[in-house]
């Protein structure tokens, strides 16, 4: 299936998209149930009567997280939810879910114990069962890799590519708290290890630690757009940044888009730390990554129907495809959108 091939190419050369990418371009999907592969936040497997969601997530120890300052509990409740909200940006329901482990010998059963008690909250909050998995030995620290399985009919599963000019472009909740809520804890770890006698001061800013080390997937979103009978155009989570996940619907879809910077959702919080550490706020909306929102399109005639009913931001529009995908600025200036969100894969 794949060439053997005497050059070398480093993989910070492709990115974890470009990675993505390339090994699509090399599997064919060999059986008539499924339906799609790699290339969304989930793959479709075919069924009589409905669609079969699946997707799947890894987290890693001194990658995805610190355990310097994230607590076990958090960590397992947090590690259910990223995968949840893969299900939900495909307008299903997660049902199942699946726990494989990797620990070292610095772990105790009592530490264990703890993470599994994050789970288990996360899964009666969203009604989803933790129905097996697999737990192995780590010589690099703690590694976890979630599967999700949901479950959606045919008609109602809503995917990357079904963006059409002029459609809205919406967001659910707010951006960038999670990405300043890190620059928090970061920051509180450098001044403990330089001195140990300083406690850390985490005061005033429960909001975004909360929204770092404790997300929610947006299931009430899904649930009230069913209940409205709107089904998005497309849809994808905002795991990676905001840019990027505008620019992944832009490329699934065929379209180009405008978005307005002072449209963009974003907690008196984050702008007022943004500042202190001398960020730009939209930066950090735009790239900060770990929001778990949201993101879709609709129909102009269905934005009459929502804009009532649910709590989400107007943030532009899409346009043909020779257009691009542009950020257009609080004077009216048009910036073309760059994809700087996390890519676990590109050097640091």
């Amino acid at each position: 299936m794949f060439e053997n091939k005497i050059t070398r190419t480093e993989l910070e050369n492709l990115g974890e998209f470009g990675l993505i990418e390339h090994l699509r371009s090399n599997i064919k999907l060999q059986n008539e149930g499924s339906e799609l592969g790699i290339g969304d936040d989930a793959a479709v497997i075919k069924n009589e009567l409905n669609r079969t969601v699946v997707s799947s997530d890894m987290l890693v120890e001194g990658v995805h997280f610190d355990l310097t300052f994230h607590p076990l509990k958090h960590l397992g409740y947090k590690a259910v939810v990223v995968n949840l909200s893969d299900i939900y940006a495909m307008n299903a329901i997660p049902q199942q879910i699946l726990v494989n482990m990797a620990l070292s010998n610095r772990f105790s059963l009592e530490a264990i114990e703890e993470l599994y008690e994050g789970m288990a909250m996360a899964c009666e909050k969203y009604k989803v069962d933790l129905v097996g998995g697999d737990t192995t030995s780590s010589t690099s620290g703690l590694i976890l890799s979630i599967t999700a399985i949901g479950q959606a009919d045919e008609k109602a599963l809503v995917y990357r590519s079904g963006a059409k000019e002029n459609d809205l472009l919406c967001v659910t909740g707010d951006l960038g708290g999670a990405y300043m809520g890190l620059q928090i804890l970061e920051r509180e770890k450098r001044i403990f290890l330089e001195n140990p006698k300083i406690q850390p001061d985490l005061s005033g800013n429960d909001y975004i630690l909360e929204r770092q080390l404790k997300p929610e997937a947006r299931k009430e979103t899904i649930e009230k757009l069913k209940e409205l009978k709107v089904i998005p155009t497309s849809m994808i989570d905002v795991s990676d940044g905001l840019s990027s996940e505008i620019l992944h619907l832009c490329k699934a879809s065929k379209v180009g888009c405008d978005i307005y910077e002072d449209k963009i959702p974003i907690d008196p919080q984050t702008v007022e730390r943004s500042e202190e550490f001398n960020l730009d706020p939209t930066v950090c909306a735009l790239s900060g990554g770990e929001d778990y929102e949201l993101l879709f399109t609709i129909r102009q005639e269905d934005y009459e129907i929502l804009r009532p009913a649910m709590d989400i931001s107007i943030i532009g529009h899409m346009r043909d495809q020779a257009s691009g995908a542009n950020l257009i600025g609080r004077s009216g200036n048009s910036i073309p959108l760059r994809a700087q969100g996390w890519d676990a894969l590109m050097k640091k």
